[in-house]
Order: C-alpha cells, then sequence, then structure tokens
C-alpha cells in the first residue's frame, strides 16, 4: 500500500513530442486511410470472373419448379445405369456495367488465381445491356443442346437432319419486317446453309451487300432479301442480320435437357458425352470423377471457351481428378492448373472419348495428349 501526504501536489511528466518523421508517419498513414476509402467507392471498367456452380450431366438438377430432375432424360430409346460424373463447370461474374465491384474487390480478386480480373467490355460489350446479354447466352444454351444431341447421336449412329431456324428477330434489325420466327433458311446468295457458321460466312463475304435468303414459311418456299448491318465486336468488324438462329434437327429420339439459369455454349461436349454415357451400357468414365468444358458442333467437333482457369478450380474444388480441355484452350491451361487436376487436350468428340476409354480401363494415360505451350 502507498501512503501520501494529501498536502502533497504530484506534478505529471511531461508528454513527449511526437518527432517531426513520426509526426509525418502518421498524417501519411491518415491520407492513406482517407485516399483508400474513397477509391473504394469509386467506379471502376472491371468485372470479376471466378468458378461457377458445377453440375453432373448424370445427375439431377432443379427445374423452374424448384424439383430435382434428371439433368438428362430420354425418350423413344433404351437408357443404361450410370455412375460417377461427367461434370460441366460454369463461371460467375461479379459485376455489369451498372455495378462494377470496387477497387478493394478488385485488388483482392487480383491476388486470387482463381479468379480472373476482365475489362467490363470483354463480358458487356457496350450499347448491350444486362438483358439483352442474358437473352444471348440463353440462345447459346439452345443452340449448344441441340448440337450436343445431334453431335452423341450421330456418333451412336443415329440418322439426323438439319435445318437453320430463325428462334428470333432482335428490334430494329435488318431484319426486322423481313424474317419471322419460324422461317428456315434454307440457302444463302444460293449456297447452301445448315449452320449458323456456314450463313455467316456468306454474309460476311458480302461485305454488307445484300444477302438473298431461300426460306421456308408455313410449308411454302420464296426469296427475301436483307442487307445486313455492320458490327464492331472485340475490334472486328463484322456484318449482321439481327436474327437469334438454331439448328433444328429430325431426332429419331427425344432428349431433354434440363438446366436452368445457365446460358453460353461451353457445355455442348459434356452433354454430348452425358447423352452417350445414357445410352450406352458400359459406363464411359468407368465410375470416376470426370470434369470438362468445351462447345460442340453437330460433327464432333469440340471448341474453345472463355474463363477456362476458373472452370479448372471449379473442378478442383468438386473433387474431379481428370479435366477436359479443347485443344484451343491450351495456352490459357500451360502453367495454371490447380492442384493434382490432370488435364487432357481433346479436339473432338472422338478425342474425349478415348481418353474416357483410358480412364475406365486403366489405359497408358500418358501416351494421350496434354496441353503444351505453343
Amino acid at each position: 500500500m502507498a501512503l501520501f501526504d494529501e498536502n502533497t501536489t504530484i506534478e505529471p511528466a511531461a508528454r513527449p513530442r511526437m518527432s517531426r518523421r513520426t509526426l509525418a508517419g502518421v498524417w501519411a498513414l491518415a491520407v492513406a486511410m482517407v485516399v483508400l476509402l474513397i477509391i473504394t467507392f469509386l467506379p471502376t471498367s472491371y468485372v470479376i470472373q471466378r468458378p461457377g456452380p458445377v453440375y453432373n450431366t448424370l445427375g439431377s438438377a432443379e427445374n423452374a419448379d424448384g424439383e430435382e430432375v434428371p439433368l438428362i432424360s430420354v425418350e423413344g430409346a433404351q437408357t443404361y445405369p450410370t455412375d460417377g460424373s461427367l461434370d460441366l463447370l460454369t463461371v460467375q461474374v461479379q459485376g455489369n456495367r451498372e455495378r462494377t465491384p470496387s477497387w478493394f474487390e478488385l485488388a483482392m480478386a487480383w491476388f486470387d488465381p482463381s479468379k480472373a480480373v476482365l475489362p467490363v467490355d470483354a463480358i458487356f460489350p457496350e450499347g448491350q445491356s444486362t438483358d439483352d446479354r442474358n437473352a444471348e447466352s440463353a440462345q447459346m444454351m439452345v443452340n449448344s443442346q441441340h448440337e450436343a444431341t445431334a453431335a452423341a447421336l450421330t456418333e451412336l449412329g443415329y440418322d439426323v437432319g438439319a435445318q437453320l431456324s430463325v428462334f428470333s428477330v432482335v428490334d430494329g434489325a435488318a431484319a426486322e419486317g423481313v424474317l419471322q420466327e419460324g422461317d428456315l433458311i434454307l440457302e444463302a446468295n444460293g449456297e447452301p446453309v445448315a449452320d449458323v457458321a456456314a450463313l455467316r460466312e456468306v454474309i460476311n463475304d458480302g461485305g454488307g451487300d445484300p444477302v438473298a435468303l431461300l426460306i421456308e414459311r408455313d410449308g411454302e418456299q420464296q426469296t427475301v432479301e436483307v442487307t445486313p448491318k455492320e458490327s464492331t465486336a472485340g475490334g472486328e468488324t463484322t456484318w449482321i442480320l439481327g436474327v437469334n438462329l438454331i439448328t433444328d434437327y429430325d431426332f429419331p429420339i427425344d432428349v431433354t435437357i434440363q438446366l436452368d439459369n445457365v446460358g453460353g455454349p461451353s457445355a455442348g461436349m459434356m452433354f454430348a458425352l452425358g447423352i452417350i454415357d445414357t445410352l450406352t451400357p458400359e459406363e464411359l468414365n468407368g465410375g470416376e470423377q470426370v470434369a470438362g468444358t468445351g462447345t460442340i458442333t453437330a460433327d464432333g467437333e469440340v471448341g474453345p471457351i472463355g474463363g477456362i482457369r476458373q472452370k479448372m478450380w471449379g473442378a478442383v474444388d468438386a473433387g474431379a481428378d481428370w479435366f477436359l480441355a479443347p485443344e484451343a484452350n491450351c495456352d490459357e491451361v500451360v502453367g495454371h492448373i490447380p492442384g493434382d487436376l490432370r488435364v487432357f487436350s481433346v479436339e473432338d468428340l472422338d478425342d474425349a472419348l478415348t481418353v474416357l476409354d483410358a480412364v475406365r480401363d486403366g489405359g497408358d494415360l500418358d501416351a494421350l495428349p496434354t496441353c503444351t505451350a505453343k
């Protein structure tokens, strides 16, 4: 216990003054905090791409009513039990033109290898609203499902026909008032066109000249003329009619793919593999968990997609051991493979089936093509 004389005055020790260096440091920190606070709320011109949900094409998904239904169902042919998974990968975009991520969010994403920071124009082209992009993405998904079904059934020996059909006409587009929903486009400038790529080639070769289209409407054929409008995307000039097209096929069996709230064409290859597995007695993957991505055409060609690095991270997070990557994306794969994921390069549906054969039968995986830098 300390005792003090009540008449004694104790003066506190003088507080030491801050040095100029310390004072400068305090002010610098305060200014930095204010600047950080300001830029956190400043608008940016970037969005963040990150791994999205993973869906097993051999499993189920929620429909519009919230019910779990088979992701792939088939009527009109015998189906067989499946095992393991053939996972399709998705990516999610954080931000849009109306609301971009903050600078702080961008900084955090920059140091996360599973995410990518991209210019907003790369995802949301100028002049295209979020609703327009969503509608275009949904249409790409419909086309992807048609092409995947055609590729799978062709691989299994079924005979399928092809017809290019108008799904919708964009308001104010070159084709407005000329083409209608449901029109079948048979020829362009006298050349048969059975898919979008063939029609696009004829239009661009014309350099903006009017295009004569032989169409079938309500069972009758007629010729109409459309003058395409110029469009610039990614610094490249193209000519467009302003229609959303799908390729209709005369499928001998009914294949239904149920996947709501997912758009784009990148699930095509995995849809095709899921359909083949459902229609064949032997499990394509040998019960293993295989993931992959890639567009597909009716003749089985696998094409490039966006966000492949994020999709590889999505595959790892979902527990996949094997990954099928489009050969055209290999430059983005090299040096960025996460964990122990084993990635194989595929150019077409036959390549993908060859990989699955080796996985199932314990074949020589080292002999299969992998991604190398070009």
